[in-house]
């Protein structure tokens, strides 16, 4: 692509506003900055889109989601889904509501009828909004938890998940197929409510899914005796899980709920953080604090679409909290989930638990505890939301838990995505059948320990921005493919899947065999005692990630053991 010919493109065509025309000039003598916005089209991957917000092909704005809202509606003809139409959702992050607008708009254009929340709403609520109406489709205006610079746009649908195969390789062709954005399909909201084609959703809806985090409850009583003495303090970070967080919280009968005043309204530019992410320690600085002077025995955060849950809990002992990761908070919720229902007679005789390959291998010593079934998929939360879909298509397995790495679970089918929302129900509910044993989650956390073994995991990121940057990302995986090393750092190499070419290579005998996971750009290395370490390049970000999990026989030293993997994969690559 010849960034230069469409810069100077979208500053003379009569297509493009002012607005846009004017960030263009003001960049006219900076280069490298042309380049970034203009070397190519904004990548429509396997989810859907993600970018700085700002003018250019490879940018967020209104030009680039309707260009891919174009090509997701070609395909939604194709799939004679015009009637069923598509539901559309966003958070509170810069240009939500007109992206999501605009999206809508497009869709009308082209024949489609579309359902769009009047205001923010969490991720997960527009996946159930998706199978509650009967939609084809779904979409999400987010950029998740990525800093304010940044919105995006994801895709789902009719089975409420996020797009996977064949529909997202088929949606990706379509967007990559229009080529002129002056092709692309708009019409006024007026001619489209008209046409009866542009339509709202309003509080019917919120009551259903309310009703839905509801029923995923299994010890409302506990909640009831624990309700004036457990202490909560949440912070929805600026973002959409404010309103549906304390509105389950205060249904299930939580009297001490106290919300981080300076967080709580929603806010794009996210004034009190410069990164509005849970697995961020610097997330809970606000939080911290008010938790330190109501004393409260568990500190919440939700990120901006509220699909991601990030956790503090007291440690009696010390006085201190403790940070839980994704893996913590998810193993906690688990257990609970498994035992209690086990306990009742509610679990089902074919009960499934669902991780990814980048999750704690607790999960798997824990589904071997309660004899269900264990199902491993690749990174992203829509290959969980796909096994319950899999699951009833086969009538093989009943789904009771879904979790991944990055700080997102779902308790129930009632969404196909994960679920902040359900995720602080129940934790809390946890908590207060603990607080009525005696227990804090972190005495619960140091059971599982005790009871499993010291599993902990971490994840290095390295940022590589542009053209160079991805011709970096391409060549380290390379590397690691065509010399496998023997040992990482106490762990012997005792095999490797490198999911890119479906196959699994046994260490020294190089014997090999098939995966039966979809292909995808990921090396993960089997290790001995119950280690591992996994590479992988983003799919939204410019990002290539590495994932490491270790087994040990105490805290300390699992710390030890997995900060010295740490260190020798990051020697290998850096």
């Amino acid at each position: 692509m010849d960034y230069r010919k469409e810069y100077e493109k979208w500053l003379a065509d009569d297509y493009f506003d002012e607005q846009i025309k004017e960030e263009l000039k003001s960049i006219a003598g900076d280069e490298k900055e042309i380049e970034d916005r203009f070397y190519r089209e904004l990548e429509f991957g396997t989810g859907g889109l993600r970018g700085v917000i700002g003018a250019g092909t490879n940018r967020m704005n209104v030009y680039t989601v309707r260009k891919a809202t174009q090509g997701l509606a070609n395909y939604i003809r194709e799939q004679k889904g015009e009637e069923k139409g598509v539901a559309i959702a966003y958070d509170s992050r810069i240009m939500s509501p007109e992206f999501a607008k605009e999206a809508a708009l497009c869709l009308n254009a082209n024949g489609i009828r579309t359902c769009l929340f009047s205001s923010l709403r969490p991720t997960p609520e527009l996946s159930f909004a998706v199978r509650e109406l009967g939609c084809i489709a779904g979409i999400v205006i987010t950029a998740s938890h990525n800093p304010r610079e940044y919105n995006g746009y994801k895709v789902y649908w009719e089975d409420g998940a996020q797009i996977t195969p064949p529909h997202d390789k088929n949606i990706l062709s379509e967007v990559a197929k229009v080529k002129d954005y002056g092709t692309v399909k708009t019409m006024t909201e007026e001619a489209a409510k008209e046409a009866g084609l542009f339509h709202m959703i309003g509080e019917e809806i919120d009551a259903a899914y309310m009703e839905k985090l509801k029923e995923q409850s299994i010890h409302p009583e506990m909640i009831k005796q624990a309700a004036k003495d457990i202490k909560i303090v949440y912070t929805p970070l600026h973002g959409a899980g404010n309103l549906p967080v304390r509105n389950v919280l205060k249904e299930l009968g939580f009297e001490q709920v106290y919300v981080v005043p300076k967080q709580e309204k929603p806010d794009g530019t996210f004034p009190t953080v410069a990164y509005p992410n849970p697995e961020d320690a610097k997330a809970f600085e606000l939080a911290l604090e008010l938790a330190k002077e109501k004393d409260a025995d568990i500190i919440l955060a939700t990120d901006p679409d509220a699909d991601r849950l990030g956790v503090y809990a007291k440690d009696k002992e010390s006085g201190e909290y403790v940070s839980f990761t994704g893996n913590m908070s998810g193993m906690l919720i688990a257990e609970y989930i498994l035992r209690e229902r086990k306990e009742a007679g509610t679990l089902p005789s074919n009960a499934a638990l669902v991780k990814t390959i980048v999750t704690t291998n607790m999960a798997d010593a824990l589904a071997a505890e309660y004899d269900v079934k264990l199902v491993e998929v690749l990174t992203g939360f829509k290959y969980i939301g796909e096994q319950i879909k899999l699951f009833e298509r086969d009538k093989s397995f009943q789904y009771v838990f879904g979790l991944e790495e990055s700080y997102g679970c779902l308790a129930g089918t009632y969404a196909r995505d994960k679920d902040a929302c359900v995720a602080v129900m129940m934790l809390c509910e946890a908590a207060a059948f603990y607080k009525c044993h005696n227990m804090t989650l972190w005495d619960a956390m140091t059971r599982l320990y005790e009871k499993y073994g010291y599993y902990r995991e971490t994840l290095s990121t390295m940022t590589l921005k542009g053209i160079e940057g991805t011709a970096k990302i391409q060549k380290i995986m390379n590397d690691l493919r065509s010399s496998v090393p023997e040992k990482l750092g106490d762990f012997k190499v005792e095999a490797i899947r490198d999911y890119e070419k479906g196959i699994r290579i046994v260490s020294g005998t190089k014997e090999q065999e098939q995966l039966s996971l979809p292909k995808s750009n990921v090396l993960y290395f089997e290790l001995e005692n119950d280690g591992w370490c996994c590479a992988r390049p983003s799919g939204t970000e410019p990002k290539i990630k590495f994932y490491m999990g270790v087994k040990g026989t105490s805290l300390e030293q699992s710390k030890e053991l997995v900060e010295k993997l740490q260190a020798t994969m990051l020697g290998l690559v850096e």
